[in-house]
């Protein structure tokens, strides 16, 4: 979730100084990149997954603390609410094994997570949205006792001036709800992928990323249910951009921009995103420390930058610029943030697999795909896909309307092959991980479509429908998720997953 706060008021001088200082720390941020002060070679590859706790039956388990407690694991972290959980692996050189580490590490990690948090009667599932939440879960009682959570959602109901509504439209139901926290937000897990650049080719990389979002939430897609409603087959785009939102209806006329935001261009610098930041959004966290970060760089130091990277935390982008300092040298990231998390260790990887070698082919192309290609299709591609998930069609140049799998099959995925090649990352271990991909689009199965069509089976089997009354559909949704969560331990691509 970003950096630790104290808890704390703040007055309008604070966010007056605050607005000064993380000014200043963009100053310094453009200097340091004319400079060329940032590690470039042999760029680092990251991974961060959030996991969701549930109890013996399938219920949302509020125990985090004491999981965590047993884990004892600094790798493991808590999140927005109580039923969840953060694994961040340690970082990793793709051509040195990587893709293999971080399927080892997440396995092992996991497994022993598991046996532990099982103590406390709380269990790991790898899903983007638990599906069992139900609406009395949606207070602020079940964030996790981490005075940035209650800032955080202090603060964006006080910018709102009113309650979160939720309002959201699914092919058969819709949802309409209010919550009166951020809580919404925790109902979203993610997988994220980090990839180290240098300024020069930082554009480029994240220009790539934002073309293929679409693709990646289309045939990765995990959550399509939310309060006992099918909704999306990828819920956590909508849900997010709205849990987060700190607008009224009346700013949102006005065109203000949302917290949670694809974007609005293809840029040309790192700089153009962090000044954006700087530029359209008053700070929900105007914490200020004493550093002076051009003292620090005229010394010959590297700079932390807090205010500015604090405030980049607070500014959900999909594929979000990062500004990291590892041993006292500055280095930057693009966070890949698009994918729900799940189902297994194994489709994970694969995930990650798909979007190393994508981004990279992509990225390094002689003809770039943003140049062929309007920002605002490919902002509509993700929102398509997140509906739609593995049946989406979206717009590709040189093809134009084309079905997700058939675009990955015929295209994207020989890309991959190159771009996982170019990585060093061994033929064997490409050919493996792609093959999930590929098979996931032949056969017309991810998470999304798996839980879906189980449960239909489910409700049918049981004499009910998709209007069967409430009870039911709980009943259904957890002995579906506990399937769910025994085939995941498999560990086996879940486009092999009986229904």
């Amino acid at each position: 979730m970003g950096e630790e706060v104290d808890a704390q008021e703040f007055s309008r001088a604070d966010r007056t100084r605050h607005r000064e200082k993380v000014r200043r720390c963009l100053d310094v941020f453009a200097r340091m990149l004319r400079e060329n002060r940032f590690v470039t070679d042999d760029p680092m590859t990251g991974l961060e997954v959030e996991l969701n706790l549930v109890d013996e039956r399938g219920d949302p388990a509020f125990k985090n603390a004491e999981a965590l407690e047993l884990i004892a694991d600094p790798a493991f972290q808590t999140e927005l609410g109580q039923f969840n959980i953060e694994i961040n692996v340690p970082p990793a050189l793709l051509r040195e094994r990587g893709l293999e580490f971080f399927e080892e590490s997440l396995r092992d990690d996991l497994n022993g997570a598991e046996e532990a948090s099982a103590q406390t009667g709380a269990h790991l599932v790898m899903i983007g949205i638990l599906p069992t939440l139900r609406p009395g879960h949606m207070n602020a009682g079940s964030l996790s006792p981490n005075p940035r959570y209650k800032l955080l959602s202090e603060q964006i109901l006080n910018a709102r001036g009113e309650d979160i509504a939720i309002q959201l439209v699914g092919t058969h139901e819709r949802l309409d709800t209010t919550s009166d926290s951020i809580v919404p937000e925790a109902a979203c897990t993610s997988t994220q992928f980090h990839v180290q650049t240098s300024p020069d080719s930082f554009a480029a990389y994240w220009n790539a990323a934002q073309a293929i979002a679409a693709i990646q939430v289309a045939v990765c897609a995990n959550s399509p249910y939310l309060l006992g409603r099918q909704l999306w087959r990828e819920t956590r785009i909508p849900l997010f951009e709205q849990s987060t939102d700190t607008r009224s209806e009346e700013l949102k006329a006005q065109g203000v921009r949302p917290r949670v935001w694809f974007g609005e261009r293809w840029i040309t610098s790192v700089f153009d995103l962090f000044e954006e930041n700087v530029r359209y959004f008053p700070a929900l966290l105007p914490i200020t420390d004493d550093e002076d970060p051009l003292e620090v760089l005229d010394a010959g130091g590297t700079p932390s930058l807090s205010e500015l990277r604090l405030h980049n935390g607070t500014i959900y982008r999909w594929n979000r610029p990062v500004y990291d300092v590892a041993d006292g040298v500055p280095h930057l990231r693009v966070e890949n943030r698009v994918l729900a998390a799940g189902p297994t260790v194994a489709d994970t990887v694969a995930n990650a697999a798909f979007w190393f070698g994508l981004v990279r082919a992509l990225a390094e192309s002689e003809r770039p795909l943003w140049s062929q290609m309007s920002f605002s299709a490919a902002e509509e591609n993700f929102h398509v896909a997140a509906q739609h998930g593995i049946d989406a069609q979206v717009y590709w140049p040189g093809v134009g309307q084309v079905r997700a799998t058939e675009l990955t099959l015929r295209r994207l995925l020989p890309l991959a092959h190159e771009g996982l090649a170019s990585w060093g990352v061994e033929k064997e271990t490409a050919d493996r991980l792609l093959g999930i991909i590929e098979q996931r689009c032949l056969l017309g199965t991810n998470g999304a479509e798996w839980f879906v069509r189980s449960m239909a089976a489910r409700e049918a089997a049981g004499g009910s429908d998709q209007d069967s009354d409430d009870a039911a559909r709980f009943d259904a949704l957890r002995a579906t998720l506990l399937e769910y969560r025994r085939l995941m331990h498999t560990n086996e691509p879940v486009h092999t997953w009986p229904v």
